[in-house]
Parts: structure tokens; sequence; C-alpha cells
């Protein structure tokens, strides 16, 4: 028999996890406030926790986990959030969380989690290293970024290679430095380099060093970056740019930890964490023999998506403001965006991704002609919206509210107002699914007797 604890402010939050996670097996008990879990934790031994990180209250989630943890070191948290930021997740992996859900949360997703924390609850918890400030830059509470934010946390412990993918401008540097920057080496130097942007002989030099004499020009014996970052990280951006002989001399230094300098006779042993980036697909170069399968599995051992901003558009405004706010304090100007410039900001595809988005930022603010940017203010591709030569089309139809609204009647109807049902069709959680109500005047409490 499985016990389960769920901590939430919201007594019909809890009321609808009990419900959802419901079985025979399983006896679930609800805290509504951070002091009742915590003695309910100290002392009543729970194989999993579920609390949401925002209590309103003093102590959060993260204090219930830490406390959880402290009492039972085998049992396993499940946190949830709205508003995830990696500093929180970095906090709950490193606490001992066993997963962190972002909301509103997927049923199906939630329903595994919980079954793979039970089977994993008994087992011996992890090492974890201590908390360390994380660099500025990397910005967002969408889901995709979550999950980022994640696999961020769970590689920083790790000392095996990570490789990142994404597209040119996503800030594919910005996680491998937050990476090494919560790490245990942490306090050693970061080296980054651009295998796209240097010559191959230049390159091997670069990476692995040289003796004087080795080719002309070098009149002394110099480390490459791998001796450079002894007992740090070597950030490789653009490994897909890589010949087929640097790859051979890559994979050697990773399984063997040692660099042989240009022109040397012997090795030197090195101690690095390789983080390595790609905006190209590895796995369709290896199909074509571009890129060594043997190299990217090495490479691959941790594979960290970052996506393209156009997948995260929630994302931007906050991405605005903090480039707004970095802008004026670089120029010395006081410069605000209006509601519906950065909504026609939002709207746009950014095929240079978040790089994009911050130096037209910039350029707002260096070039704008008073305090208050505006639609008018933006160049011609953000106010001219691809939508708007067909709004005699759409004439008529009905709002997107007034389709949410008549969704959400119709599937009350379908399940003949079971607020729970309803809620798991529509792929909500229970609290959404009163503030839609709500929003649209629609009365849940009629229905409360079908439940």
């Amino acid at each position: 028999m499985h016990r389960i604890l769920i901590v939430d402010d919201d007594r019909e939050t809890c009321r609808f996890m009990a419900e959802l996670l419901a079985h025979p097996d399983r006896e679930i008990e609800s805290a509504y406030d951070p002091a009742s879990a915590l003695a309910l934790v100290g002392a009543t031994p729970f194989d999993l926790v579920i609390s949401d990180i925002n209590l309103n209250a003093a102590q959060s989630g993260l204090d219930v986990l830490r406390a959880f943890k402290t009492a039972n070191p085998a049992g396993q948290v499940l946190l949830i959030s709205g508003f995830g930021t990696l500093e929180t997740a970095i906090d709950a992996v490193r606490a001992g969380a066993f997963d962190y859900v972002s909301k509103p949360f997927d049923i199906s997703e939630v329903k595994a989690t919980v079954e793979r924390a039970l089977a994993r609850a008994g087992m011996p918890a992890e090492r974890r290293h201590p908390r360390r400030e994380a660099p500025a830059g990397l910005i967002g509470r969408t889901a995709p970024m979550f999950e980022v934010y994640k696999q961020i946390a769970y590689a920083a412990d790790a000392q095996v290679p990570v490789l990142i993918i994404g597209e040119s401008g996503t800030g594919k540097e910005l996680v491998a430095r937050a990476i090494h920057a919560h790490s245990a080496r942490a306090s050693r130097p970061f080296v980054p380099i651009n295998c796209g942007a240097i010559t191959e002989t230049l390159l091997e030099s670069e990476l692995f060093g040289h003796t004087r004499g080795s080719f002309t020009g070098a009149i002394a014996d110099t480390k490459g970056i791998f001796e450079q970052a002894n007992g740090g990280t070597v950030f490789l951006d653009e490994i897909g740019e890589t010949s087929a002989a640097l790859q051979v001399r890559l994979l050697r230094t990773l399984e063997n930890g040692e660099v042989r300098p240009v022109g040397a006779s012997r090795t030197v042993k090195v101690d690095v964490r390789v983080v390595a980036a790609t905006n190209t697909e590895l796995e369709q170069a290896v199909a074509q023999q571009r890129f060594r399968q043997d190299l990217y599995y090495r490479l691959s051992v941790i594979l960290i998506r970052v996506p393209p901003l156009r997948e995260r558009r929630a994302d931007i405004p906050l991405l605005i403001a903090q480039f707004l706010q970095n802008a004026c304090a670089r120029s010395g100007r006081q410069v605000e965006i209006t509601p519906a410039a950065v909504e026609a900001l939002a709207s746009s595809e950014w095929p240079g991704n978040v790089r994009e988005l911050q130096n037209t930022v910039e350029r707002l603010v260096l070039f704008s002609r008073g305090a208050v940017v505006d639609l008018p203010d933006l160049p011609a591709p953000f106010r001219e919206s691809p939508a708007r030569p067909f709004d005699r089309i759409f004439a008529g139809l009905p709002t997107l509210d007034e389709v949410e609204r008549r969704y959400l009647l119709h599937v009350l109807d379908e399940v003949r107002g079971n607020r729970t049902r309803a809620a798991e069709v529509m792929g909500i959680d229970r609290r959404t699914l009163y503030r839609m109500a709500e929003r649209f005047g629609i009365d849940l409490k009629d229905d409360e007797r079908r439940e």
C-alpha cells in the first residue's frame, strides 16, 4: 500500500488530485497549508508528496520538500508550479525532488510521473551539491523552457558530456554556462570556443595547444583550451563544423582524458567536463558519414534541446522587458514599449530567435524618437500583420472567448456536469476549470451533485 500526501492551498485542487490518483493500493491524504503538511511529513511515513510550490504562506513547497526528505530520504516528492524558473528547478533537484511539473499540467503525464515516483520510493537518495548562483540570461516560464531548466538541473551534477542542440540564436551557450555555474566545477574556468569560426589548423592548436617551433609563428609553448580549463568546463560550440581528423582527436581526449599539443611527443592529462552545441542535425550528419557516430554517442550522454522562440511565444514579453531594461541601462535612456508594440513583436516568426529579438529591442531603444516606442515606431515587417488583409473574410465568426465558452458548455453537457471529468477531458486542472467558468459566467455549483 502506497501512501501519498497532496499539499495545496486550494481545496478543490487537492480534491481533484486525490480523485485523479485514486487507486485501491493507495492511501491519499491532503494538507492545505505548509504547517499542516510539515506536521504530517514529520509524523507519518509517506511514499510520495505532491506539493504546489507557491502556497501563499511564509513557507513554500520547497520547505515541505526539504522537511520530507530529511524525515524520509527514500521518499519521493513531485513539485508543481505555475511560474517555473531555472533557480527553482535547481533548488528542487538539489533538494531531492523526483520531478518538477509546470501548470497547466498534462493529466496523463502526471499519472505516469506518479507511477515512476512510487516505483522508485525506497531507493537511496542521491548526493546533491550546494546551490550556486546562476548566470543571468535564461528567461522563460513556458513549458518548453521548463523542460530546459529541469535538464540543466539534472545535468549540472553529472560529470558526463552534454550535447545542446538548437537553432542559431536560441541561447545554447547560456545553457552551457548555467550547467557549469551549478556544477561542482563552478569555481574553475569555463572556456568556450566556436569550432565553426576557426580554420582547422588553428582550431587544433587552440584546442590542444602547441609547442615552440611546431609551425610558423609558434614562438613559445602554448596551452590549449583543454589545459586552460583544467578542472572546469570546455564549451565546444558548433561541434558539427569540425573535420573528420579533428573529431578523432576529440574522441581520444574524451575517452582518455588527455591531449597531445601540436608538435609534442608527450600527452598531458586533463580533467575537464565537455559541453558541446550545434545548430545542425547531427544524427543526419552521422547517417551521411559527415560526423563520427562514436563521437556523437560520446557527446550526447545528456542531450538538451533548446526550443526556438516561435515555440515559446508567451516568453517574448518577458524577454522584451529584460532586454529593454538592459538596453536602457547601457544607453542611459528611459524608453518604454507599448503593449500594442509588444504584441506585434510577439507575433513575429523570429528566425534569428532570442539573439534577433535582443538586437531588435536594442535598436528600438537607440533610435527611438521619444520616450515611448509604439506600433508606428516598429520596422515595417512588424507593423504589417499578415492577418489583417483577411479581416473581412472572418467577419461575423465567433471570438476565441465565445468558442472556448461553447466548448466548455459542450464538455459539461457531455459529462453530465461532472467537474472532475470535464477538467480531465479538457486537459486542465480543476482550478483552471473554475476560473474559465467564472470568466464566462457559467455556474458550476448546480452540477455538484453529479460528481
